[in-house]
């Protein structure tokens, strides 16, 4: 059996009455620098550490494997990267899925186009790379990122 990575982000957007006014499943592209990572984990070899931040941004060039940060990553209006909450999921067997959410509640307008998990809170290595068409938000609206990583 061959061991496989692959991950995908779900987004969901919520205006001031709590209505879903945005809602999106996308996959992303799993970085090399992540895999490095989780082959460490893996092996408990070197002091690595696991992904638990999520972070968003307003870059615009496609993700790819050699990534190591987002192109423009968010640093105010609320939508500062955040530790997310952390836990094991079943998609086919089970707790083969790591599932990060986290919802920011916007201070202000933002177009969101890209997405990434990290294992830091400032820095640090990514995971999963992600870049789509904009979601834009608006002060008071929360937007609820659920990036998944399934094993298989």
């Amino acid at each position: 059996m061959n061991l496989k990575l692959k991950g995908f982000v779900e987004i969901e957007m919520r205006d001031l009455d709590g209505n879903v006014v945005e809602k999106r499943e996308i996959k992303n592209v799993i970085t090399n620098a992540g895999l490095s990572v989780v082959s460490g984990l893996i092996g408990n070899v070197g002091s690595e550490t696991a992904f638990t931040y999520l972070a968003i941004g307003t870059g615009t060039t496609a993700a790819a494997a050699a990534d190591t940060a987002l192109e423009s990553e968010i640093t105010d209006t609320g939508l500062e990267r955040a530790a997310a909450t952390v836990t094991q999921e079943t998609t086919s067997v089970t707790d083969d899925t790591l599932q990060l959410e986290y919802t920011w509640t916007a201070t202000g307008a933002k177009a969101v186009t890209e997405v990434g998990t990290f294992n830091d809170a400032s820095a640090g290595e990514i995971l999963g790379h992600t870049v789509f068409s904009a979601i834009n938000t608006v002060n008071g609206f929360e937007l609820t990122l659920k990036h998944k990583f399934v094993l298989s």
